[in-house]
C-alpha cells in the first residue's frame, strides 16, 4: 500500500493528525509523509489547518468535494469566473472560478449553469458604475448621502463593490474581509496584487503630490492598513494621520447610525504635517458611511494640509453610503 493510501486509512479512522503522528503511526520519514500530503492537498483529498508547528491534517470534508463536468460550460464564463468569483468555506478553504461558484451553488441548492448566467447578467448590469479606467465615481452618493453639514473629499473612488445583490461579496469583498479579519497575510498579498494596476491608474491620473493612509481603529497582530501602506509601495511622501481616543475605543464598525460615525472619525482622528500640499490621496480599506474619509480630510484643509484631497477605497458599499459593520 503506498504511503498517500496509508495516510487516508489513517486520517479516516483516527481524525486530526499532525505530521509527527503520522511519523510515528506509519514508522516512515518525515519527508515521505510531507511529500504524500502535499499530493493528497492538491488533489483536495485532505485539508491543512492551524500554522507551524501546530498543524494539523484531516480528510476533506464530503461537502467540499463537488465534482464539476466543465466541459459542458464555455470557456468564456469558466474564464469570467476565475476573474471574478472567490468562497472562503466555513473550514476556511478558499475556491477560485467554477469550484468556488458550484459550491455556493451547491450550499444553496440552486442549478449551476443557469445560475452563472445570471450571476454573470447581474455582473454586466454593474458595468455603468464603472469609470473608463475601471473603477467606481463615489461623489456623487456622498453629495446626495443626507446627514453631513459638510463634504470636504472633493473626489471619492473605490476599486469595486463590497458586495452586489443576491451573490453577496465581490472577489475584492470577500478578499478584504477574511483579509482584515483572520489578519492573513496570504489574502492581504492576494489583495494588494489585485489592486494595485487599478490603484495605479488613479495615482497616474489624479497627480498627487502626498498620500494618507487611514488607520486602523481595532487592534490585530497583522494589521490591514499597515500592511496596504507598506505593501503597496506608492512613491508620495506621507501624511501623519493618527488615531486617538479616550479611556475606551469605539471602532467605527461597532457604529450603526452615520451621526454617530461622523461625530467618532471628528473626535478620534489626528493628522500631523509640517508641509503643505496641493493634492492629497487618501486611502481607507473601505468606504461604508464615508464619515471616516470626509472628517479626517475637514482636518487636512482645516490645518491647511491639503487644498484638494481625494479619497480612495478597496471596496466600498453600494446603496447609498450605508454604514459596513462586518469589515
Amino acid at each position: 500500500m503506498k504511503i498517500r493510501d496509508k495516510i487516508i486509512e489513517l486520517l479516516g479512522r483516527e481524525g486530526d493528525l499532525s505530521v509527527k503522528e503520522m511519523v510515528d503511526r506509519l514508522d516512515v520519514t518525515k519527508q515521505a509523509i510531507h511529500i504524500a500530503i502535499n499530493q493528497l492537498l492538491s488533489e483536495n483529498l485532505v485539508d491543512k489547518f492551524g500554522k507551524a508547528p501546530k498543524t494539523i491534517y484531516r480528510l476533506s470534508g464530503t461537502s467540499e468535494k463537488i465534482v464539476v463536468d466543465s466541459e459542458k460550460i464555455e470557456s468564456s464564463k469558466l474564464e469570467f469566473l476565475r476573474k471574478e468569483f472567490l468562497v472562503i468555506t466555513e473550514t476556511g478553504k478558499m475556491l477560485e472560478g467554477i469550484d468556488a461558484f458550484a459550491h455556493w451553488c451547491r450550499q444553496r441548492k440552486l442549478p449551476l449553469e443557469k445560475t452563472i448566467s445570471e450571476f454573470i447578467a447581474t455582473k454586466e448590469k454593474y458595468k455603468v458604475y464603472y469609470t473608463a479606467e475601471g473603477i467606481i465615481n463615489g461623489k456623487e452618493k456622498l453629495l446626495n448621502t443626507k446627514g453631513y453639514n459638510e463634504i470636504f473629499l472633493d473626489e471619492v473612488y473605490y476599486l469595486d463593490f463590497y458586495a452586489i445583490e443576491r451573490f453577496g461579496k465581490t472577489r475584492l469583498g470577500t478578499l478584504l474581509h477574511y483579509a482584515k479579519q483572520g489578519q492573513n497575510k496570504m489574502l492581504m498579498k492576494m489583495l494588494v496584487t489585485e489592486s494595485k494596476n487599478r490603484l495605479d491608474v488613479v495615482i497616474k491620473k489624479g497627480r498627487f503630490d502626498a498620500v494618507g493612509f487611514v488607520p486602523p481603529t481595532i487592534r490585530r497582530e497583522v494589521q490591514l492598513m499597515k500592511y496596504l501602506e507598506t505593501h503597496l509601495k506608492i512613491n508620495l511622501p506621507k501624511i501623519n494621520v493618527r488615531k486617538i481616543s479616550g479611556i475606551i475605543p469605539v471602532p467605527q464598525k461597532s457604529l450603526n447610525k452615520l451621526e454617530e460615525r461622523i461625530r467618532n472619525a471628528t473626535n478620534t482622528f489626528a493628522v500631523n504635517s509640517p508641509e503643505k500640499y496641493n493634492h492629497v490621496l487618501l486611502i481607507d480599506d473601505a468606504v461604508g458611511s464615508g464619515s471616516t474619509l470626509n472628517q479626517i480630510a475637514a482636518k487636512l484643509k482645516q490645518k491647511g494640509v491639503a487644498k484638494k484631497i481625494t479619497g480612495l477605497a478597496i471596496v466600498g458599499s453600494f446603496k447609498g453610503f450605508d454604514v459596513i459593520t462586518d469589515v
